[in-house]
């Protein structure tokens, strides 16, 4: 059912701009909800031969891509757009290899749409099953990540779904040009454009009119900053799921291999600093020398990396050049070449310091104490904990999910790296001959 109440706005109290940008959303969500029976009946053969071409057509679009990618970088540029967004921004011939590289990765996957999770005969005989069904229309608001929109196309199309994608202004070309490859791959089989559509983002109400949409709009992911999560989880009447921010730990406890240690801290803060899985902070046991904590310290330096903390307790072990932390810091991604350190009182203090600041992504632990190991594994509360890894292992791709749609911190449905199974419901069907309840 449509709630029009929800949906509907006086015109009145709406400027022109104001009311086509609105009516082209929800024109586009009708589009999307009519068509979704369509993409829900696809056979897993068919969505896989779908799947192959869009990603070859993708590759045979490369320098148009990157064209239309060029006129949003120099935009993003001249408007001020941090080295971190620029670099989320940008594609190259390799990058675009590997979105369309994804798209085959989906298509290998299995197909979770008809999956039978449990069912058994009655004693009266009647048959009943609970099956994996599409969820239908799957609306996307994410920032200046343009592979989101083809990672979205993918795994909507295998899992069923009908995506509409509301990227941000600052990608607006990059999208615009994937999108119309997208689609014109699915003419190419038969199907109709608005299997995938690009929402307008001139202004944040389209967001707001996405979100909104009851009875057009099955679900809505939001991908990208603090801000941008919070403003679609607290503002949206239609069912969310929360993919956080990572705000990850690395701790290393005493008893931790210390050259491995260096190398999962370098590496999960400088591998790419951009994304959510990178290391924000490095907390060191006290049990440590000090000799061990600097060399630490000064790893992340040699790699470029800014220390941010408690300047005089860096100090009291020979660390130079640190920057006295904000309390903001000390609870935000940075996405840059910095990082916050602290000295925690064994794997107590780093747990409880986690709990206080976690966003519930990833935290990690360097440790060879199996006991201590057990201990963080067991009361760390995150979506991913890691022992003896990088924090950089928390992507879809890496867990053999191939593109992901985003990483959920929260704890209904989904958690983790969400991909296929993640972006189905289920339904229930009961199969008799006459039987009548008594």
């Amino acid at each position: 059912m449509v709630y029009m109440s929800d949906i509907k706005a006086d015109s009145a109290q709406l400027s022109p701009e104001r009311a086509a940008e609105r009516e082209e959303v929800l024109t586009k969500a009708r589009a999307a909800k009519g068509v979704a029976p369509v993409f829900a009946q696809l056979t897993t053969p068919r969505k896989n031969e779908i799947l192959r071409a869009a990603a070859d057509d993708l590759v045979a679009a490369t320098e148009d891509i990157l064209a239309a990618n060029l006129k949003d970088i120099e935009a993003g540029r001249a408007a001020g757009m941090s080295d971190s967004l620029v670099d989320r921004l940008a594609l190259d011939a390799d990058r675009v290899a590997g979105i369309a590289n994804g798209l085959r990765l989906v298509a290998g996957l299995e197909d979770p749409v008809g999956e039978i999770l449990r069912g058994r005969t009655m004693d009266n005989g009647i048959q009943m099953k609970q099956v994996r069904v599409p969820l239908g229309v799957m609306g996307m608001v994410y920032e200046a990540r343009p592979n989101v929109t083809v990672d979205a196309f993918g795994l909507a199309l295998k899992s069923g779904n009908v995506p509409l994608l509301r990227g941000s202004k600052s990608a607006r070309n990059s999208n615009a040009k994937l999108v119309d490859i997208l689609q014109t791959t699915l003419e190419r089989f038969d199907l109709p454009r608005e299997g995938v559509q690009l929402l307008p983002c001139e202004t944040r109400d389209s967001v707001q009119d996405l979100i909104t949409a009851r009875g057009l709009v099955d679900l809505v992911i939001p991908r990208g900053g603090a801000g941008l999560i919070n403003a679609v989880v607290t503002g949206a009447t239609v069912p969310t799921i929360e993919t956080g921010t990572g705000n990850c730990h690395f701790y290393v406890d005493a008893s931790a291999d210390v050259d491995k240690a260096i190398a999962m801290v370098v590496n999960g803060k400088t591998r790419r600093t951009s994304v959510c899985n990178s290391t924000e902070a490095v907390l060191l046991d006290a049990a440590l020398s000090d000799a061990t904590k600097l060399r630490i310290i000064e790893a992340l330096q040699d790699a470029g990396v800014t220390i941010h903390g408690v300047v005089s307790e860096l100090e009291a072990f020979g660390v130079k050049g640190a920057v006295e932390a904000t309390d903001q810091e000390w609870e935000e991604e940075f996405l840059s070449h910095d990082i916050c350190a602290k000295v925690v009182d064994g794997v107590d203090g780093a747990i409880k310091h986690i709990a206080r600041y976690t966003t519930g992504h990833t935290e990690a632990i360097a440790a060879q104490d199996a006991d201590v190991l057990l201990k963080f594994a067991n009361e760390v509360d995150a979506a991913a904990v890691m022992l003896n890894a990088s924090t950089a292992f928390t992507d879809g791709e890496v867990y053999g999910m191939g593109a992901e749609i985003g990483i959920s911190t929260q704890k209904l449905h989904a958690r983790g790296p969400m991909a296929l199974p993640e972006l189905t419901s289920t339904k229930w069907i009961l199969q008799g001959n006459g039987q009548c309840r008594p």
